[in-house]
């Protein structure tokens, strides 16, 4: 049986994620009374001296990255939807 804090744990974590170069992208699944939806937050990885750290702050050079990750990230929230569909018409 799961505790509390393994749940949280298990809910504070993305289902799925998309890393082009720096550009990562985090996707959420949230369950919702008409089905499940999905939220993509992205961040702009970056090493400050020895230390790695994340920004949702992104430059001029950045964006064609997050507009391809954002792509990505799209797709594959589709197939979900389109995975599941494929079972409720199999069942």
């Amino acid at each position: 049986m799961a505790t509390s804090s393994q749940q949280q744990s298990e809910k504070a974590r993305p289902v799925h994620e998309i890393r082009l170069g720096r550009i990562k992208a985090a996707i959420w699944e949230n369950e919702v009374s008409t089905g499940i939806r999905h939220n993509v937050t992205f961040q702009r990885i970056y090493k400050d001296g020895t230390q790695w750290r994340q920004s949702d702050s992104f430059g001029r050079d950045d964006l064609h990255l997050v507009m391809k990750v954002a792509d990505l990230a799209h797709t594959w929230i589709y197939e979900q939807g389109q995975d599941s569909g494929a079972n409720d018409r199999a069942a």
